[in-house]
C-alpha cells in the first residue's frame, strides 16, 4: 500500500476533532496503487450541472477556528492559508455552511461561555467584511434569499455544550445573536451515561427555540435518549458509518437506524480520518448510510479548516463535483443526491422551525436550574 500521506492532503493543522477520544483501529481500506482515477468529463459535467441546481449545504466548517490566528484574511481572494475561500466555494457550488464555534482545546466553565462568544463575534466580523459573497443566515428563508442574490449563507453552529455554562438563559442568548446548533457531550448532563433530567430540559428548550441537537461525538445513550426526547429533527454533524471505519464518533449501524427512524440527519466528513483517504471511500461512507438510515438522513460536512487530512481529490471546498461525479458513476439517482446536497438540510431546519413555533405557544422559556433537576 503507498504511504498514506500519499495519499491525503497535508496542509498544516489548525485543531483536532473537539472532544473526542483517540481513534480506535481503522478497518484497513482497499488498496490504493497510484493516483486516484479522476471522473470522466461527463459525468463531471452532469455534476457541475446538478449542484448549479442543488448545491452544497455543507454542515460543518473549522473556519472559524483556523480565522482566528489569520487576522485581516480576505476570503474573496483565492487564499492559500485556508480551505474554504469564496473562491473554492463557488467552485465547489457551495451555498451554504455551518460555522462551527468548536475551539481546538474545549475550554470549561465560564472561559467556555466567554470563547463561544468570541468565536462568534469573529464569525459576525468577518461576515459583515465580505458583503457581496457571504450573509448570516438562520432559517431556511434567509438561506435561499441568499442563495438567490449570488451570497453564500453562513449559519453558526455547533458550539460545545460546555458554552451554556449548565444555564438555559445563556442559551436563549446564545440564540438570540444567532446560534443554530449545539453539541451535547462534554458536560455532566450529557455524558457516556447519556442525558440527565437537566439534559433533557436543555434539549426541550432547544426544541422551543429551533436550535438543532447535534449528536456527533456523543455517547450511544445520549444518542437514543435524544432521538426519543426530541420533537425535533436532531443531527451528527460530523459521523461516518463505523461499520466501514472504526473512529469513535462514527455511528454504528443500530444508532443509523435509530436516528433514521426519527428523521434525524448523519452529516457524513469530508476527513481522512473517519472515511478513508480516497473520494471512493467516501462515496462508500455515502452508500451505507444511505441503505441503512435512508436517503432522507444523509448530508454532507467538508470539516474543512478543523485541523484534519481529507482524501486524495477532495483537498478543499472546491472538490464536492468530484465526489458528486462519483456518485453518479455509482448509479445515485439524481433525486437522492438532491437531497444528499441540498434539500435534506433544508427539511431538517423547516422541521426545527415548525416545531419551536408551536412549542411557543405552549411552552414558557424553561427556569430550570441544574442543581433542582440533578442534584
Amino acid at each position: 500500500m503507498a504511504d498514506l500521506k500519499d495519499e491525503l492532503d497535508t496542509s498544516p493543522e489548525v485543531g483536532e476533532l473537539d472532544g473526542l477520544p483517540d481513534p480506535l483501529p481503522a478497518k484497513a481500506s482497499e488498496p490504493v496503487t497510484g493516483p486516484a482515477e479522476g471522473p470522466d468529463t461527463d459525468l463531471l459535467d452532469r455534476a457541475h450541472a446538478l449542484l448549479d441546481d442543488h448545491p452544497v449545504a455543507d454542515g460543518y466548517s473549522g473556519l472559524p477556528s483556523a480565522l482566528r490566528h489569520l487576522p485581516g484574511v480576505d476570503l474573496e481572494l483565492g487564499e492559500g492559508a485556508v480551505d474554504t475561500d469564496v473562491p473554492r466555494m463557488r467552485e465547489g457550488h457551495v451555498a451554504a455552511l455551518f460555522w462551527a464555534l468548536h475551539l481546538p482545546e474545549e475550554p470549561a466553565g465560564d472561559r467556555a461561555v466567554a470563547a463561544t462568544l468570541d468565536q462568534l463575534d469573529l464569525v459576525k466580523t468577518v461576515v459583515r467584511g465580505h458583503p457581496e459573497s457571504l450573509r448570516l443566515a438562520d432559517a431556511p428563508g434567509p438561506i435561499t434569499d441568499a442563495r438567490h442574490t449570488g451570497r453564500i449563507a453562513v449559519l453558526l453552529g455547533p458550539a460545545a455544550a460546555a458554552a451554556l455554562g449548565d444555564s438555559l438563559a445563556i442559551l436563549r442568548c446564545l440564540h438570540e445573536l444567532g446560534l443554530r446548533a449545539l453539541t451535547l457531550s462534554g458536560t455532566s448532563w450529557a455524558s457516556e451515561a447519556g442525558l440527565t433530567r437537566f439534559g433533557e430540559e436543555v434539549l426541550r428548550e432547544m426544541n422551543r427555540l429551533g436550535v438543532l441537537a447535534d449528536l456527533s461525538g456523543a455517547s450511544a445513550d445520549t444518542v437514543r435518549r435524544a432521538c426519543a426526547v426530541s420533537k425535533a429533527p436532531v443531527v451528527c454533524a460530523r459521523s461516518a458509518a463505523r461499520a466501514l471505519r472504526a473512529h469513535p464518533a462514527n455511528i454504528p449501524d443500530d444508532l443509523l437506524a435509530v436516528l433514521g427512524a426519527a428523521h434525524g440527519l448523519c452529516l457524513v466528513p469530508l476527513t481522512a480520518e473517519q472515511t478513508g483517504p480516497s473520494v471512493r471511500d467516501v462515496a462508500d461512507h455515502l452508500d451505507h448510510v444511505r441503505e441503512v438510515a435512508g436517503p432522507e438522513c444523509v448530508g454532507l460536512s467538508g470539516a474543512y479548516d478543523a485541523g484534519t487530512a481529507h482524501p486524495q481529490d477532495l483537498a478543499d471546498a472546491s472538490r464536492y463535483p468530484h465526489l458528486i461525479a462519483e456518485l453518479l458513476r455509482r448509479g445515485w439517482p439524481e433525486a437522492d443526491i438532491a437531497l444528499l446536497t441540498w434539500g435534506n438540510v433544508q427539511r431538517v431546519l423547516r422541521e426545527a422551525d415548525f416545531t419551536a413555533r408551536e412549542a411557543q405557544r405552549r411552552r414558557e422559556p424553561s427556569t430550570a436550574k441544574i442543581a433542582d433537576l440533578d442534584g
